[in-house]
Order: C-alpha cells, then sequence, then structure tokens
C-alpha cells in the first residue's frame, strides 16, 4: 500500500486542469495512494481536513497562497505534514520554501523531499504563513479580481498596486513591541513571518522563515509618489534601508488604529485591527528541496 495522502484541489486555480491531472498521475506513479477532494468554496477546506485527518499520512495542498491560508489553521490542529503544488498566482510561500512552479518537480520534493518544521505567524488567532498587513495591500486585494489574476498572473498584481497607490492616503496607528509604543503615520504595515508576498516581494532582506521572529515594516510616506524610488528595493527586501521606511522585528506585535481596518493575511482578509502579532516556531511540517535555506 502507497503512502495515503488527502490532495485538496482549488478547481479554480491559474494552471490549468491538465497539468493538474498529469500531476495527479505522476503522484501516483510516485506511489501516493490520494484521497482526492475537490472544494469550490475555501471555507470548506477546514472541515474536509478535519474529517480526513486520521485516514491519511499527508495532506497535498494543490492551488496558491489563499488556498494555502484557508487551510492552515486545520493543518496546524491535525498536525498533517503539508506537500504543495504551487496552483496559483503568486505561490509566495513556494517561492519561500524554494518549490519550482514546475508540478512534476514539486511532485518530486513531496515523494523525495526532507520534512522541515516551519515557523507560522498568528494575528487574532488566525495562522499566516507568509505577511499580514494592513493599508496598501488590503486595498489591493480588496481590487484584484480573480479575472484579472487568472488572465494577467503577477502582472495583475503590478497594475492594481500602482492604481492604489496613486490614490492612496496616510493613516495613524500605534504599534507596541517590546514594552514600547511608537505612533505613526503610515499607508502600510506588515508583518512578515516569511520571506515573500505579494507576487514575489520580499519583507526583508534577511527575513526567513525559520528565524523564530517576525518583521515589520511601515511604509511611512506623505505623497503617493514617494513610493517610487522604493519599488525596485522592495523585490529583494531592500527598501527596509530608506529614511522614510520604518522596521522592527520581534516574536509579539501590536498595532492599533482609530477604527477597525481590516488585515490581509497571505491575500486574504481575515481579521480587523486592533491587532495582535505573534510567531509560533516550528509550528509546521513541510515538504521542502533537500538542504533549502529556508
Amino acid at each position: 500500500m502507497g503512502t495515503r495522502a488527502l490532495l485538496l484541489v482549488n478547481p479554480h486555480a491559474r494552471q490549468g486542469q491538465n497539468s493538474l491531472s498529469e500531476a495527479i498521475n505522476y503522484l501516483k506513479q510516485l506511489g501516493f495512494d490520494l484521497l482526492e477532494e475537490s472544494t469550490e468554496n475555501a471555507e470548506q477546506i477546514p472541515s474536509v481536513i478535519e474529517r480526513h485527518q486520521h485516514e491519511v499520512d499527508l495532506a497535498i495542498v494543490g492551488g496558491g497562497d489563499g488556498t494555502l491560508n484557508a487551510a492552515v489553521d486545520a493543518l496546524v490542529t491535525s498536525q498533517l505534514p503539508l506537500g504543495i503544488l504551487p496552483l496559483g498566482t503568486a505561490n509566495d510561500l513556494a517561492r519561500t520554501l524554494g518549490i519550482p512552479n514546475s508540478l512534476t518537480k514539486a511532485c518530486d520534493i513531496i515523494a523525495h523531499g526532507e520534512v522541515r518544521r516551519i515557523d507560522l505567524g498568528c494575528v487574532n488567532g488566525k495562522y499566516f504563513f507568509n505577511v499580514a498587513s494592513l493599508g496598501l495591500s488590503v486595498k489591493i486585494t480588496q481590487r484584484l479580481t480573480k479575472e484579472a489574476k487568472r488572465r494577467w498572473g503577477v502582472f495583475a498584481y503590478a497594475a492594481t498596486a500602482l492604481q492604489v497607490i496613486w490614490e492612496s492616503r496616510p493613516f495613524s496607528a500605534e504599534i507596541r513591541f517590546n514594552g514600547e509604543s511608537v505612533k505613526v503615520k503610515t499607508v502600510q504595515i506588515a508583518v512578515g513571518n516569511g520571506r515573500y508576498y505579494g507576487g514575489g516581494m520580499a519583507v526583508a532582506h534577511d527575513a526567513s522563515i525559520e528565524d523564530q521572529r517576525l518583521d515589520l515594516y511601515s511604509l511611512e510616506i506623505k505623497h503617493w509618489w514617494e513610493i517610487i524610488p522604493l519599488l525596485p528595493g522592495m523585490r529583494q527586501g531592500r527598501h527596509t534601508n530608506s529614511g522614510n521606511v520604518r522596521t522592527l522585528n520581534g516574536q509579539e506585535i501590536e498595532v492599533y488604529t482609530r477604527k477597525p481596518r481590516p488585515i490581509n493575511t497571505d491575500g486574504e482578509i481575515t481579521t480587523y485591527t486592533p491587532a495582535h502579532f505573534r510567531v509560533i516556531p516550528q509550528a509546521l511540517s513541510v515538504f521542502v528541496s533537500p538542504r533549502k535555506e529556508l
């Protein structure tokens, strides 16, 4: 009998059904006994994992960062090891973990890679892999349509971001960490657990999903055009060297705003301020390439 795996797939993911069918056949050739589930609604994913957690040895999730975010809470509860088939638009968690977009190579990692424990972020009780943020990224999420992501891929993020940046207005917030408090006027606060988010941007140049810390940056610009010089550095996480970008890191961070503001976790709006962020060290097992630095 092969290794028993729950295969959860987002049927609306950007990669086509033909590629997915080839990946499923390849997983079976690699010796996996698959219990296949396809969910039209991401909210159904936790209950599917809970229902089958004692029947399988691991969970394989096929989709993008939003699908993975929908699964993460149930994965923590069940402690099933996670295999990833990157079927989404940005695939930022896969990028952080060094998992290629090639589905056959991703299958090989699940079959022959090593299992590593990674950290998770948590905000107001909701787990996240990559980044939780408020401000510009929330507006991008609200405006970015599934159709645009499916048609234009990561270019949809860039086009939508430019629109949102042009309309951006600073808001007031209070950040508390390590017994200190700072009040800011900002257009975006991002709290990262992993390295990549938003289609390949880095939260900090030295961020790691194994460093047992959260990395925060706050974009404290007054005019929309001040963000333009920061954009190239955001690909490598070097924007944090700018004078109008505040940075800090720690295991727990709190953010308060005058009125509740939505918070985006891994590309999905899941909670609101006031926000209590914390890192959960070595919270989940995932399949990665052997000896890959995370």
